[in-house]
Protein backbone atom coordinates (compact mmCIF):
# COMPACT_ATOMS: atom_id res chain seq x y z
CA UNK A 1 0.00 0.00 0.00
CA UNK A 2 1.46 3.41 -1.20
CA UNK A 3 0.74 6.85 1.16
CA UNK A 4 -0.02 10.20 -0.84
CA UNK A 5 3.00 12.15 -2.51
CA UNK A 6 4.51 15.24 -1.47
CA UNK A 7 2.35 16.43 -4.40
CA UNK A 8 -0.80 15.25 -3.66
CA UNK A 9 -0.22 16.63 -0.08
CA UNK A 10 0.67 20.37 -1.80
CA UNK A 11 -2.54 19.48 -4.22
CA UNK A 12 -4.52 18.84 -1.38
CA UNK A 13 -3.24 22.02 0.65
CA UNK A 14 -3.90 24.13 -2.44
CA UNK A 15 -7.75 22.60 -2.88
CA UNK A 16 -8.40 23.21 0.79
CA UNK A 17 -6.79 26.64 0.64
CA UNK A 18 -9.07 27.90 -2.31
CA UNK A 19 -12.04 26.59 -0.87
CA UNK A 20 -11.58 27.79 2.94
CA UNK A 21 -10.03 30.87 2.13
CA UNK A 22 -12.88 31.83 -0.51
CA UNK A 23 -15.57 30.93 1.41
CA UNK A 24 -13.98 33.02 4.73
CA UNK A 25 -13.62 35.94 3.27
CA UNK A 26 -16.68 36.32 1.02
CA UNK A 27 -18.84 35.55 3.69
CA UNK A 28 -16.70 37.22 6.80
CA UNK A 29 -14.86 40.18 5.19
CA UNK A 30 -18.16 43.15 5.80
CA UNK A 31 -16.09 45.27 3.19
CA UNK A 32 -15.69 42.25 0.53
CA UNK A 33 -18.97 40.87 1.04
CA UNK A 34 -20.72 44.35 0.06
CA UNK A 35 -19.58 44.40 -3.09
CA UNK A 36 -20.93 40.33 -3.80
CA UNK A 37 -23.57 39.75 -5.97
CA UNK A 38 -24.57 37.93 -2.50
CA UNK A 39 -24.86 41.19 -0.74
CA UNK A 40 -27.11 42.43 -3.74
CA UNK A 41 -29.34 40.05 -3.41
CA UNK A 42 -30.01 40.26 0.72
CA UNK A 43 -30.94 43.66 -0.08
CA UNK A 44 -33.16 42.80 -2.70
CA UNK A 45 -34.83 40.27 -0.43
CA UNK A 46 -35.32 42.64 2.43
CA UNK A 47 -37.10 44.89 -0.47
CA UNK A 48 -39.30 41.82 -1.42
CA UNK A 49 -40.37 41.36 2.05
CA UNK A 50 -41.38 45.48 2.60
CA UNK A 51 -43.47 45.38 -0.44
CA UNK A 52 -44.85 41.61 0.17
CA UNK A 53 -46.37 43.93 3.55
CA UNK A 54 -48.16 46.17 1.55
CA UNK A 55 -49.90 43.51 -0.71
CA UNK A 56 -52.90 41.71 0.14
CA UNK A 57 -53.04 39.39 -2.51
CA UNK A 58 -49.50 37.11 -1.41
CA UNK A 59 -49.75 34.34 -3.71
CA UNK A 60 -46.92 35.66 -5.80
CA UNK A 61 -44.96 35.69 -2.70
CA UNK A 62 -45.34 31.74 -1.55
CA UNK A 63 -45.13 30.89 -5.37
CA UNK A 64 -41.36 32.22 -4.76
CA UNK A 65 -40.78 30.92 -1.88
CA UNK A 66 -41.68 27.66 -3.42
CA UNK A 67 -39.37 28.05 -6.19
CA UNK A 68 -36.66 28.31 -4.02
CA UNK A 69 -37.32 25.73 -1.96
CA UNK A 70 -38.14 23.78 -5.15
CA UNK A 71 -34.65 24.31 -6.38
CA UNK A 72 -32.36 23.83 -2.92
CA UNK A 73 -34.55 20.54 -2.74
CA UNK A 74 -33.57 18.97 -5.92
CA UNK A 75 -29.81 19.91 -4.77
CA UNK A 76 -30.03 18.39 -1.55
CA UNK A 77 -31.51 15.08 -3.54
CA UNK A 78 -28.72 14.95 -6.03
CA UNK A 79 -25.95 15.32 -3.22
CA UNK A 80 -27.83 11.88 -1.99
CA UNK A 81 -27.51 9.99 -4.96
CA UNK A 82 -23.75 11.50 -5.66
CA UNK A 83 -23.01 10.41 -1.66
CA UNK A 84 -24.40 6.33 -2.94
CA UNK A 85 -22.62 6.60 -6.24
CA UNK A 86 -19.43 7.81 -4.12
CA UNK A 87 -19.85 4.98 -1.36
CA UNK A 88 -20.10 2.61 -4.00
CA UNK A 89 -17.00 3.77 -5.83
CA UNK A 90 -15.11 3.58 -2.15
CA UNK A 91 -15.33 -0.41 -2.33
CA UNK A 92 -13.99 -0.71 -6.15
CA UNK A 93 -10.18 0.79 -6.26
CA UNK A 94 -10.08 -1.86 -8.98
CA UNK A 95 -12.31 -0.06 -11.37
CA UNK A 96 -10.64 3.19 -10.56
CA UNK A 97 -7.51 1.95 -11.85
CA UNK A 98 -8.38 -0.13 -14.30
CA UNK A 99 -10.84 3.09 -16.19
CA UNK A 100 -8.25 5.99 -14.50
CA UNK A 101 -5.25 4.05 -15.85
CA UNK A 102 -6.35 4.25 -19.43
CA UNK A 103 -6.20 7.61 -19.45
CA UNK A 104 -3.10 9.39 -20.61
CA UNK A 105 -2.07 11.39 -17.78
CA UNK A 106 -3.94 10.12 -15.28
CA UNK A 107 -2.45 8.83 -11.86
CA UNK A 108 -2.86 4.69 -11.48
CA UNK A 109 -4.51 4.95 -7.68
CA UNK A 110 -3.79 2.12 -5.95
CA UNK A 111 -6.11 0.69 -3.18
CA UNK A 112 -5.60 3.72 0.27
CA UNK A 113 -5.11 6.44 -2.34
CA UNK A 114 -8.27 5.76 -4.09
CA UNK A 115 -9.82 5.26 -0.75
CA UNK A 116 -8.69 9.08 0.05
CA UNK A 117 -9.44 10.74 -2.72
CA UNK A 118 -13.24 9.26 -2.77
CA UNK A 119 -13.14 10.23 0.89
CA UNK A 120 -12.18 13.71 0.31
CA UNK A 121 -15.46 13.77 -2.20
CA UNK A 122 -17.94 12.17 0.39
CA UNK A 123 -16.82 15.07 3.03
CA UNK A 124 -17.17 17.84 0.44
CA UNK A 125 -20.52 16.51 -0.87
CA UNK A 126 -21.99 15.81 2.75
CA UNK A 127 -20.96 18.87 3.73
CA UNK A 128 -23.17 20.04 0.33
CA UNK A 129 -26.48 18.09 2.14
CA UNK A 130 -26.58 19.46 5.13
CA UNK A 131 -25.85 23.38 3.90
CA UNK A 132 -29.08 22.44 1.60
CA UNK A 133 -31.12 21.03 3.77
CA UNK A 134 -30.72 23.63 6.64
CA UNK A 135 -31.27 25.94 3.75
CA UNK A 136 -34.33 24.52 3.11
CA UNK A 137 -35.95 24.26 6.24
CA UNK A 138 -35.29 28.15 6.64
CA UNK A 139 -37.05 29.34 3.69
CA UNK A 140 -39.70 26.89 5.28
CA UNK A 141 -39.60 29.09 8.19
CA UNK A 142 -39.04 32.08 6.34
CA UNK A 143 -42.82 30.97 4.51
CA UNK A 144 -44.48 30.56 8.03
CA UNK A 145 -43.34 33.72 9.27
CA UNK A 146 -44.70 35.64 5.82
CA UNK A 147 -47.98 33.47 6.68
CA UNK A 148 -48.45 35.60 10.08
CA UNK A 149 -47.98 38.91 8.47
CA UNK A 150 -51.37 40.73 9.35
CA UNK A 151 -53.00 42.00 6.23
CA UNK A 152 -54.25 45.30 8.67
CA UNK A 153 -52.04 48.61 7.33
CA UNK A 154 -52.59 49.93 10.98
CA UNK A 155 -50.58 47.14 12.83
CA UNK A 156 -47.37 48.46 13.89
CA UNK A 157 -45.75 44.82 14.06
CA UNK A 158 -45.81 44.17 10.07
CA UNK A 159 -42.99 46.23 9.48
CA UNK A 160 -40.68 43.95 12.18
CA UNK A 161 -42.35 40.73 11.07
CA UNK A 162 -41.26 41.71 7.35
CA UNK A 163 -37.97 42.18 8.68
CA UNK A 164 -37.59 39.00 10.32
CA UNK A 165 -38.78 37.14 7.46
CA UNK A 166 -35.83 38.88 5.69
CA UNK A 167 -33.64 38.19 7.54
CA UNK A 168 -34.54 34.16 7.96
CA UNK A 169 -34.66 34.37 3.70
CA UNK A 170 -30.99 35.54 3.59
CA UNK A 171 -30.04 33.23 5.65
CA UNK A 172 -31.34 30.36 4.04
CA UNK A 173 -29.84 32.20 0.64
CA UNK A 174 -26.63 31.95 2.46
CA UNK A 175 -26.21 28.55 3.47
CA UNK A 176 -27.69 27.65 -0.09
CA UNK A 177 -24.90 29.22 -1.33
CA UNK A 178 -22.43 27.49 0.81
CA UNK A 179 -24.00 24.23 -0.79
CA UNK A 180 -23.92 25.29 -4.10
CA UNK A 181 -20.01 26.31 -3.57
CA UNK A 182 -19.52 22.93 -2.33
CA UNK A 183 -21.03 21.32 -5.20
CA UNK A 184 -18.27 23.64 -7.36
CA UNK A 185 -15.47 22.98 -5.71
CA UNK A 186 -16.70 18.94 -5.47
CA UNK A 187 -16.23 18.92 -9.31
CA UNK A 188 -13.11 20.43 -8.71
CA UNK A 189 -11.93 17.57 -6.03
CA UNK A 190 -12.90 14.98 -8.90
CA UNK A 191 -9.55 16.14 -10.56
CA UNK A 192 -8.09 14.97 -7.94
CA UNK A 193 -8.66 11.32 -9.02
CA UNK A 194 -7.26 11.75 -12.49
CA UNK A 195 -3.25 13.97 -11.01
CA UNK A 196 -2.12 15.88 -8.53
CA UNK A 197 -1.52 18.85 -10.96
CA UNK A 198 -5.25 18.47 -12.47
CA UNK A 199 -6.37 18.98 -8.98
CA UNK A 200 -4.49 22.33 -7.91
CA UNK A 201 -5.29 24.00 -11.76
CA UNK A 202 -9.11 23.01 -11.42
CA UNK A 203 -9.31 24.72 -8.20
CA UNK A 204 -7.46 27.93 -9.25
CA UNK A 205 -10.42 27.89 -11.94
CA UNK A 206 -13.14 27.14 -9.95
CA UNK A 207 -12.25 30.24 -7.37
CA UNK A 208 -11.86 32.26 -10.12
CA UNK A 209 -14.92 31.21 -11.70
CA UNK A 210 -16.38 31.89 -8.42
CA UNK A 211 -15.28 35.42 -8.33
CA UNK A 212 -15.81 36.54 -11.35
CA UNK A 213 -19.47 35.64 -10.83
CA UNK A 214 -20.19 36.98 -7.69
CA UNK A 215 -17.83 40.24 -8.01
CA UNK A 216 -17.21 40.92 -11.91
CA UNK A 217 -20.38 39.84 -13.63
CA UNK A 218 -22.72 41.46 -15.69
CA UNK A 219 -25.84 39.79 -13.14
CA UNK A 220 -24.07 41.88 -10.19
CA UNK A 221 -23.96 45.18 -11.84
CA UNK A 222 -27.61 44.98 -12.74
CA UNK A 223 -28.58 43.97 -9.58
CA UNK A 224 -26.54 46.59 -7.55
CA UNK A 225 -27.85 49.07 -9.72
Amino acid sequence: MHSLSWLDWLALACFLLCWAGYSALVDRHPALRRRSVIAAMDEHRRRWMQTMVTRENRIMDTNIVGNLMNSTSFLANTAIFILGGLVAMLGSPELGARVFGALPFAAVPDQAVWEMKIALLLVIFVRAFFELTWALRQFNYCSIVMGGISHDPVDDGRVAQAEMAAKVANRAAGHFNSGLRAYYFGLAALAWILHPLALIVASLLVMRELYRREFRSVVREALRG
